[in-house]
């Protein structure tokens, strides 16, 4: 019997998360693409790349120069994900001890996402974030509006910019709902 429960416990569990992009040698990595400052006139320089392990790398230096300040690696989804059931995203992630946004869009098109930022410790970290605590932001501004209570997710996106100059390594190995 509580094998039984085990096993029914587990297929739920497993049932309910759903991955948005698992890295691996074999990732097809055609809907990823780097936005940085340039596009305003900036100097900050990111990369995406793959480790010899197969987990994704946004890699760079963030300039101020010519008012710049970012860099964002973006992943447009193939297809719409739905958020129906799920109540948060997780990151599986290692980084440099800085601090990213995680942003979220649910309709190409829209002029601001919903937003967070997660701090980083240089180890392998598994960071769950609430949707419902993505707020909704528009060129660094919180928007007065609610929170994230989208039923899709079209886009997701990792950025970096603390308002200094740096350099940043960020790797991804999963990013999944629950």
């Amino acid at each position: 019997m509580r094998t039984l429960l085990f096993i029914t416990l587990f297929l739920v569990t497993s049932m309910e998360a759903q991955t948005i992009f698992n890295f691996s040698k074999n990732a097809q990595l055609n809907n990823w693409y780097v936005v940085d400052d340039s596009v305003m006139g900036g100097r900050s320089k990111g990369s995406m790349r793959q480790d010899q392990d197969g987990h994704g790398v946004f890699a760079g230096q963030i300039s101020l120069k010519n008012n710049g300040g970012f860099s964002s690696l973006r992943y447009r989804l193939p297809e719409p994900i739905s958020t129906q059931g799920v109540t948060q995203v997780v990151l599986k992630i290692k980084a440099d001890g800085k601090d990213y946004q995680f942003r979220v869009t649910d309709q190409i098109g829209k002029r601001y996402s919903y937003i967070t930022t997660f701090a980083t410790n240089g180890s392998w970290q598994e960071i769950a974030i609430p949707l419902n605590s993505l707020y909704p932001s528009f060129r660094g501004r919180k928007l007065n509006m609610p929170n994230f209570s989208g039923t899709v997710l079209q886009e997701i996106t990792f950025l970096i910019g603390n308002k200094k100059e740096e350099d940043f390594e960020l790797l991804i190995d999963s990013i999944t709902l629950r």
